[in-house]
């Protein structure tokens, strides 16, 4: 299965995300932030850094880019997307997913291992999981905290959107402890943590990302 990385000035885990397509056992194609084609691709990642520098807001110029057109009309068609950090914050600019992305609430950058605890088990990305499940990844960002009002969160909780949450201590000040999302259909997920980070021992607090990216190869050889 084909899954495209993209990427756009200042991504900094489009290599990092590549690799982890590879080790799940997917062929990676990348992707280029000024192009009207996704060379037909079954899947696509919006991967994490610092798209055309985070000026105005994280993710608010790279919604317009050119290839952001194709990837959110196929989105829409059912097409599974990941959005990692960055591509996170993109996704929401792109009204793909509900919500926004804002500075961490002590006003600092984070750099930790974050345990999460997996809330839906039944997106395109998470299948490999259960309900339930604690997993480790690596965090690192300066604006993270999920934030939407309060009937839009009530409606991601009622309607379980929510999929994946921090455990322990919430390192930004996410609404709800809030670490990730999808939307209605299930096929578009969002998250601030860094599941390219843990795919191997060698490097990272282990293989517990690795489960988004065969859930993904997983879910398009069933199609």
């Amino acid at each position: 299965m084909k899954i495209g990385v993209v990427t756009f000035p200042g991504s900094l885990d489009d290599t990092d995300a590549q690799r982890a397509v590879r080790l799940a056992g997917g062929e990676p194609v990348a992707l280029w932030h000024g192009d009207h084609d996704l060379k037909g691709v079954d899947a696509v990642i919006l991967p994490g850094g610092f798209s055309y520098g985070d000026y105005l807001r994280c993710g608010a110029i790279a919604r317009f880019a050119p290839v952001m057109t194709e990837v959110v009309a196929a989105a829409n068609g059912g097409m599974p997307v990941l959005g990692i950090c960055n591509g996170f914050q993109i996704l929401c600019e792109s009204h793909l997913l509900p919500g926004a992305l804002i500075r961490n609430d002590h006003r600092t950058f984070i750099c930790r291992d974050q345990v999460l605890q997996v809330e839906n088990a039944s997106t395109s990305w998470t299948s490999d999981y259960s309900v339930g499940q604690q997993i480790t990844v690596p965090l690192k960002n300066g604006e993270g905290g999920f934030v939407a009002d309060a009937a839009t969160l009530d409606r991601i909780e009622g309607e379980g959107q929510v999929v994946v949450r921090y455990v322990d201590v919430n390192p930004n000040g996410s609404l709800r402890d809030i670490a990730g999302i999808t939307n209605e259909r299930g096929n578009v997920v969002g998250l601030m943590p860094h599941p390219e980070h843990a795919v191997e021992d060698l490097t990272g607090p282990g293989t517990d990302g690795l489960g988004f990216f065969t859930s993904a190869v997983k879910a398009l050889t069933s199609v």
